[in-house]
């Protein structure tokens, strides 16, 4: 039986990576519960708080939040939401990403270098506690318990069912997710939008590992794809993987 789902990104406005772009985590809902997708950069709170209360969702209704990997800009705001929500929330990741959401691992991309050179990045004009805060939150990154862990191919009874698929490569432990009725692929950053095309992310831990990865969507009836790092594509998007996956 089909049931009635809904979704939207929220957008968020950053120059986190040093460029001016939009985040695009994804939150999704039905008449029973809601589920996030990735929570974004720190502070930014009240977006998710404004874009719940738009949709007409209640807050008690968030029950979950699924990360795709740990990197800051996607779990930047998790303690936040927790903290923010007076029930329990559900915190789901794969067992590579675990040690780095719970805090018992350094993130693998926050380095020394990539600290001091986010420090000579930021604006000139920052009021020095806005500045520290930022910084605070690099040394000191976000950290909540994961409550359930996702693997490979897993069928996530939501909303019709949304597929794990392990994507490996960006991060050790990335997955993207596929909504089986919507035939709709939330990429995570396995894939990127840039001028249109699907690219690869310039960041990945593993390059040849974050390629192959990609192959990985090709058997899926994807008609539309969510990349966090560029939003929604529908147009030609099967033709569009494989371009990327066979480049």
């Amino acid at each position: 039986m089909k049931t009635t789902v809904n979704l939207k990104t929220i957008d968020i406005e950053t120059n986190f990576r040093g460029i001016q772009e939009v985040l695009h985590p994804v939150l999704i809902w039905d008449n029973q519960e809601a589920v996030l997708i990735d929570v974004g950069i720190p502070f930014r709170l009240p977006l998710f708080q404004e874009a719940m209360a738009q949709a007409g969702v209640p807050f008690y209704k968030l029950k979950k939040i699924i990360l795709t990997h740990h990197d800051l800009d996607h779990i930047g705001g998790l303690t936040e939401l927790l903290n923010a929500f007076p029930h329990k929330i559900d915190v789901l990741s794969t067992e590579e990403e675990k040690p780095y959401v719970q805090g018992e691992k350094p993130h693998l991309k926050i380095t020394t270098a990539f600290i001091d050179q986010f420090r000579a990045a930021l604006p000139a004009e920052l009021p020095s506690d806005r500045r520290e805060a930022i910084l605070h939150v690099l040394k000191h990154p976000p950290t909540a318990k994961v409550d359930q862990i996702v693997t490979d191919k897993e069928e996530l009874p939501l909303f019709g069912g949304i597929e794990v698929i392990h994507t490996p490569g960006h991060t050790p432990g990335h997955i993207s997710l596929y909504l089986k009725q919507h035939k709709l692929l939330i990429a995570g950053d396995a894939m990127m939008i840039d001028n249109g095309c699907f690219v690869e992310p310039d960041n990945n831990i593993d390059p040849v590992l974050a390629k192959s990865s990609i192959k990985k969507f090709l058997p899926y009836d994807i008609q539309s794809v969510i990349c966090y790092h560029g939003g929604l594509c529908e147009e030609n998007v099967k033709y569009r993987i494989e371009q990327l996956a066979y480049s």
